[in-house]
């Protein structure tokens, strides 16, 4: 056997073996230039959300002042320019927000979610079935598709279910 001819297929078998590493590198490539794409989109949108989750104290804040307004005094029109003033600094603080990808929201009557629900309490309600939220105490905001801070809502709760007599529970107190 001629030692060229010894040497070619060993040079087509090295040639495939780059061949193989190259696309193998090519395909590496790719790969971690798709995941680098969606690493700085996620930077972009959530890279914020500390600060957010900082500001939305500032807007439950609004929402307390407003509520602490007594409703007798809402018709003084001193009072009346206040908390217009006040809602107008609120909706110009929650647009702000929204323009940077943070919505709020409020799950009145919806059934409980435990990915975006806090349970602080359970309670009764007549209009709702039990695992729905009966009251909001405060209210969520969402950054994206993800949740920045749950809202704090109360449950209703599952009618008590009644208790089995038992033979001890005798009301005529036998002998």
């Amino acid at each position: 056997m001629n030692p060229s001819e010894t040497r070619l297929p060993a040079a087509l078998e090295a040639a495939a073996e780059f061949k193989d590493k190259l696309l193998r590198t090519l395909a590496e490539m790719e790969n971690l230039r798709k995941r680098t794409e969606r690493e700085v989109a996620d930077a972009r949108l959530y890279g914020n959300a500390n600060f957010a989750r900082d500001v939305l104290a500032v807007a439950d804040n609004f929402q307390r002042a407003l509520d602490a307004v007594a409703p007798e005094l809402r018709t003084d029109e001193k009072v009346k320019s206040f908390i217009e003033g006040i809602e107008l600094t609120e909706r110009e603080l929650l647009k702000v927000l929204a323009k940077h990808g943070v919505k709020k929201f409020s799950p009145d009557g919806e059934k409980f979610d435990p990915n975006v629900h806090q349970a602080m309490l359970e309670m009764e309600h007549p209009d709702l079935p039990p695992g729905h939220v009966a009251q909001v105490i405060q209210a969520g905001y969402m950054l994206g598709d993800r949740v920045l801070r749950p809202a704090l809502v109360a449950v209703v709760k599952a009618a008590p279910k009644p208790q089995p007599a038992s033979a001890n529970d005798n009301p005529a107190g036998a002998a």
